[in-house]
């Protein structure tokens, strides 16, 4: 099967309506990543089938959820996911990606000029410092992908999340002990099982709000 109806078909799976040049770019992106992963490391993934469903099709098993998300901080992506992979396929959500190894800023920034990306933005910087352009206006949502245990991500993001901002926390096998240890002031609002075509492992969405 080519990479692109492996893709299509994944897509189709997860019930995703996506632009019409979406399988395109992404596979475009995911090209990008396997090139400069040779230099810069950004990914134990070299090999497009595997991409296709460890990065791309697990990035995008979250969409569902960002429905009315429109402004997205996207929190230690590495070589930008999911953050590069939801501003493809979210051309009306801004992305802001904040990541603390410069190399891997560079990737990304090199990856939205070549893939003509305006709605996305990487900044080089560490979470608990930074600040969106549009502040004191909260994201509506922060999303991190195997970036740090939950309690980690919910005190180093606490400073974005407005009264409605939702963190969201890509997870494996569903972290009980991480739950029960969210910071107070912040609870779990629900945990989303996402079902990741092609990929045979448990993967959940956890979905923390302030109380």
């Amino acid at each position: 099967m080519s990479a692109v109806a492996a893709l299509e078909q994944g897509i189709a799976a997860l019930g995703l309506d996506l632009p019409a040049d979406a399988s395109e770019r992404l596979l475009a992106f995911g090209r990008l990543l396997i090139k400069w992963n040779k230099v810069y490391n950004l990914t134990a993934i070299r090999d497009e089938g595997q991409m296709i469903t460890h990065h791309l099709l697990d990035s995008l098993s979250a969409l569902p959820q960002l429905a009315d998300i429109h402004r997205l901080v996207d929190v230690g992506s590495g070589g930008g996911l999911p953050g590069i992979v939801l501003a493809l396929c979210r051309p009306d959500m801004q992305v802001d990606s904040v990541e603390t190894v410069q190399k891997k800023a560079t990737f990304q920034n090199q990856a939205k000029i070549e893939l003509k990306l305006p709605n996305f933005r990487a900044h080089h910087a560490r979470i608990e410092a930074w600040q969106p352009a549009y502040a004191p206006k909260a994201p509506d949502g922060i999303i991190s992908r195997a970036f740090a245990d939950l309690a980690d991500f919910v005190n180093l993001t606490a400073h974005l999340a407005g009264p409605q901002t939702r963190i969201l926390a890509m997870k494996g096998v569903y972290p009980a002990d991480e739950i029960a240890r969210i910071p107070q002031g912040f609870q779990l609002a629900r945990s989303v099982p996402l079902d990741v075509p092609g990929l045979d492992a448990e993967r959940h969405l956890l979905i923390v709000k302030r109380t």
